[in-house]
């Protein structure tokens, strides 16, 4: 059975703009839900995308929805696919994303695995998966969902969240938590490069940030609970 939605409103390019100063690591210092398994890693260096999801699920290797996603496909879209388990058949290799870097997508995730990588490398669409594996997906029209809720790496994605990726990993942001994460990290990578400053100029890191102070009030205090 195929389940077909319209697409999500867009998330506004200058929003997106401004995440992209921050970074999903540095994010990760404060922020704790939204990253997908570590295991959904980049097949392409030096990329780092943020774009609305664009969703999609199917089990199996019928990739019929696959291709009717990228009809749909708009620029600054990031085409997100749960895969229901499936780590055997790639649902993405050279045709699917060139068609999908001419469409105007940002790249695609994959909770599965690929194909193609000297294709992929070829074409420079971003891709996320599990993995690479040579045997791949075919258009049977058995079923598949598009533009609903799935589960990607663990995590819930909604169309039309946003996607934040690099080669650190895979973060899904709610639109309404752009701003104020993008805001702190962009805050803490500024603050880290004034530190690396003073340690250029001799300063030692844990003196700047606290933690030799922290540690001698934990082992002053240690003295003096002693019996």
């Amino acid at each position: 059975m195929f389940v077909i939605n319209d697409p999500p409103p867009q998330i506004a390019p200058a929003r997106l703009a401004l995440l992209l100063k921050a970074e999903p690591a540095t994010i990760g210092h404060f922020r704790q839900v939204g990253f997908m398994d570590p295991a959904i890693r980049a097949l392409l260096p030096d990329r780092r995308i943020a774009g609305t999801a664009v969703t999609i699920r199917f089990d199996g290797d019928d990739t019929a929805i696959v291709h009717y996603a990228l009809g749909k496909l708009r620029p600054g879209d990031i085409l997100v696919i749960d895969r229901a388990g499936d780590t055997r058949h790639a649902c993405c290799g050279g045709g699917v994303a060139f068609a999908a870097r001419e469409a105007g997508c940002l790249g695609v995730i994959i909770d599965g695995v690929a194909t193609d990588i000297q294709e992929l490398r070829a074409y420079g669409m971003p891709v996320w998966a599990r993995g690479l594996s040579p045997i791949t997906c075919k258009p049977r029209f058995i079923g598949g969902e598009f533009c609903v809720p799935i589960s990607c790496g663990g995590v819930p994605v909604t169309p039309g969240d946003a996607v934040f990726a690099d080669e650190n990993g895979v973060l899904v942001l709610p639109p309404s938590d752009i701003e104020t994460s993008a805001h702190r990290a962009i805050g803490m990578q500024d603050a880290e490069k004034a530190a690396l400053a003073r340690v250029t100029k001799g300063e030692r890191f844990p003196d700047i940030n606290g933690t030799n102070a922290r540690i001698s009030e934990i082992l002053a205090a240690q003295q003096t609970a002693k019996p």
